[in-house]
């Protein structure tokens, strides 16, 4: 059964977000801020996929939507590759569903908050092999960034904007900075914008990403 969140704008679509939520959270997450974005991006399509529910195991066992599994915190995040693959695999499934929709690629933008920016950064610098309009990067970090992975001329052309809290106790600030210089030593054109804020979003924030997607549509 597909949960994916569909959110049309007021004008006919010739854009698309595909917006991933955090651990332990759903679609309907960023709901409002979707909405929120759209009164200005009026013809931008916001599209909201779910997490599966399962095992965490950092959170004991318990069942929760997560894109994949935490195995350990430290010293970096281990994690069950073959899940976030997966993960990867639906966000392709979601940009080629809007691609055969008319969406010029180089207009489809993925977003992603905590453990769904990791998702989405994997997707557009290890999987995707096509244009992007651009990556933006909400308080998370990069399990699988590493000095093996080499970029295509396509792939470098994808701007991100990474948005971190000074405060965040979640994903370090140092998590986030890390994917941010990998990105950046390799020719990417990346901006990172701090905030005074734990591991959440602020107006400011989602008003910042309005004027960033605005100045790429």
């Amino acid at each position: 059964m597909d949960t994916t969140l569909l959110l049309q704008p007021p004008l006919p679509s010739d854009a698309c977000v595909i917006w991933l939520h955090g651990l332990g959270a759903d679609r309907f997450d960023f709901q409002p801020v979707a909405e929120a974005l759209q009164r200005s991006l009026r013809t931008t399509r916001f599209v909201l996929p779910q997490a599966p529910t399962r095992p965490v195991t950092i959170n004991g066992g318990w069942e929760m939507p997560s894109w994949y599994d935490i195995l350990a915190m430290s010293p970096a995040r281990a994690i069950d590759r073959a899940q976030l693959e997966q993960s990867a695999q639906q966000v392709i499934d979601l940009i080629e569903v809007q691609r055969d929709d008319g969406i010029d690629p180089a207009r489809i933008f993925l977003a992603g908050f905590s453990q769904g920016g990791a998702v989405v950064l994997h997707t557009a610098f290890l999987r995707w092999q096509g244009p992007l309009g651009g990556v933006l990067a909400l308080s998370t970090y990069s399990p699988t960034f590493s000095d093996e992975v080499q970029l295509s001329d396509i792939q470098r052309d994808i701007p991100v904007c990474c948005l971190h809290g000074t405060q965040d106790g979640v994903v370090l600030p140092s998590m986030g900075r890390a994917a941010y210089d990998w990105l950046q030593g390799r020719g990417v054109s990346a901006t990172w914008r701090e905030y005074s804020m734990a591991h959440e979003v602020l107006p400011q924030q989602i008003a910042d990403i309005g004027a960033w997607l605005a100045e790429r549509l």
